[in-house]
């Protein structure tokens, strides 16, 4: 039986029987699922503190992959610090995000373990959960999302915001969460290694009780193991028999709403959110987490309803051409405008080193790139504005490459017809 069948036999004993624990896991860590983990692995991604590529590890890897595999199971394999890497954030020049960069030979086994753990869990985690997770993403949330507007009752919708989600997730608690399931040993405390392995900024290393590093390839599905037993499980199955209501949670990663039917229930579940969170180690950013009025029901009466953002969209009532309210979205004013600030800061930087037709040839990927994530139904003015929008600043730039301008803007004109920007399209239907 290959690794494939036997990671497959597991997720079908897990989603067979929710209470199954897994008493031994680690044999499932052998050459051939390490040799595949190698072989996903993007040869253009950043090295760690070693500086080991992959091409360099390539060049004797059945050794390689031997010797990792005798090390793990002698339990020599010690996980090699990660490398913090600040990432500026979109439209918010002077801010970052942290980025951990794990060593290749770390990367195998972060990916071997993902594979083990997402067998294991990927069975028990429930619909409203989309984040990192096969055959699911933005798109998937946020179609499923306006479809439960539509269809169902809501009075109030929660917009949640966790402070530093990924930053504060408490290793102990996480590793009880794990022992629930995993009774292995050995893999349990690979995890634990892979927690105190520590992060290397600046050339200082510090090795803290909590978070998991952002970049990891196993950060994801240990913390949508986290948030399921912390979020997922109580809104969806603890909560709604003390509501008067139907209460529904969509969730993306650490990007979360919560439909409420009744207001009543709206205001039971914010009360008790925060200490939920509390007991799991995790925050909720006050200042940004709100209550949001979205009834239907009563914009047919009239009455003015908020909007909420969730991944980047705006979501609001509007009517359709048959005079419907129906459910909407597009592109959030606030994201757009980091979008510009984020096309300005790159014509800055690349105007004087990049031939033209190679700039033009980026920033049509850029259009591209952005029209392939906020293509969605209802939303094509807003990503038309945006086209314009970051086409003058192209051309604003582009004419400071020296003193003398470039273009006039009907030399541009004639520029855009022999190199014709992409069409701003609807790339996912949302009924």
């Amino acid at each position: 039986m290959d690794t494939e069948t036997k990671l497959k036999r597991i997720a079908m004993l897990s989603g067979g029987n929710r209470e199954r624990t897994f008493e031994c896991v680690m044999h499932h860590v052998n050459y051939g699922l390490l040799w595949d983990n190698y072989t996903r692995l993007d040869p253009k991604k950043a090295v760690g503190i070693d500086g080991v590529t992959k091409q360099a590890y390539g060049e004797n890897l059945e050794n390689n992959l031997h010797n990792l595999l005798d090390k793990m199971k002698r339990m020599a394999y010690i996980p090699l610090p990660v490398k913090e890497v600040l990432i500026a954030k979109e439209g918010q020049p002077g801010k970052f995000r942290p980025l951990g960069i794990s060593v290749l030979e770390d990367k195998i086994v972060q990916g071997a373990f993902r594979q083990i753990l997402e067998a294991i869990y990927e069975p028990l985690f429930l619909d409203c959960s989309h984040g990192f997770r096969p055959k699911r993403g933005c798109h998937t949330v946020i179609k499923s999302l306006r479809k439960y507007l539509q269809e169902n009752p809501v009075e109030i919708v929660i917009d949640i915001d966790l402070k530093n989600f990924f930053g504060t997730i408490d290793h102990k608690t996480l590793e009880g969460i794990l022992r629930k399931k995993i009774k292995d040993e050995r893999f349990i405390r690979y995890i634990l290694r892979m927690f105190k392995a520590g992060v290397l900024s600046d050339g200082e290393l510090s090795i803290g009780e909590e978070g998991v590093p952002q970049g990891s390839i196993c950060s994801p599905i240990l913390a949508n193991i986290h948030a399921h037993e912390a979020l997922d499980e109580w809104i969806e199955t603890i909560i709604p028999p003390h509501c008067k209501g139907k209460v529904k949670l969509f969730r993306y990663a650490d990007d979360a709403v919560i439909c409420c039917e009744k207001a009543e229930d709206a205001i039971l579940i914010r009360k008790f959110l925060p200490k939920r969170l509390e007991k799991y180690k995790l925050q909720l950013n006050e200042e940004k987490t709100k209550m949001v009025e979205f009834s239907k029901q009563k914009v047919e009466q009239g009455i003015t309803q908020d909007t909420f953002d969730f991944l980047g969209f705006t979501f609001y009532w509007g009517k359709a051409r048959s005079g419907k309210i129906i459910s909407k979205l597009k592109t959030s004013g606030k994201t757009i405008k980091k979008k510009l600030v984020n096309v300005t800061e790159w014509c800055k930087k690349t105007r004087n080193t990049t031939r033209l037709k190679e700039l033009w040839g980026t920033f049509c990927a850029k259009l591209r790139g952005h029209s392939q994530y906020y293509g969605v139904t209802f939303n094509s003015k807003r990503i038309q504005k945006f086209f314009h929008e970051a086409t003058k600043i192209f051309f604003k730039w582009i004419n400071r490459r020296s003193q003398k301008k470039s273009f006039t803007w009907e030399r541009f004109g004639k520029f855009k017809e022999r190199f014709p920007l992409p069409r701003g399209k609807i790339c996912h239907a949302l009924f």
